[in-house]
């Protein structure tokens, strides 16, 4: 579980990224404005997936990831 909510993050940072250097949207330019619903599906998980990696910071296991 724990990475693949990594995944999720990764890409999001990445999605970021590209957004600010060349404003350009991966998830937008996958999915465009007909499937909106799925693009805010996406971004709602990697946001979630971001939630759930605080706890990530709190977790006494050393094998956390």
């Amino acid at each position: 579980m724990k990475k693949l909510v990594l995944a999720l993050i990764i890409i999001g940072a990445l999605n970021w990224g590209l957004i600010g250097f060349f404003n350009f949207n991966l998830v937008t330019a996958i999915f465009g404005d007909s499937l909106l619903f799925i693009s805010k599906i996406i971004f709602a998980v990697v946001g979630l997936s971001g939630l759930y990696a605080i706890s990530f910071f709190f977790d006494k296991s050393k094998n956390s990831v």
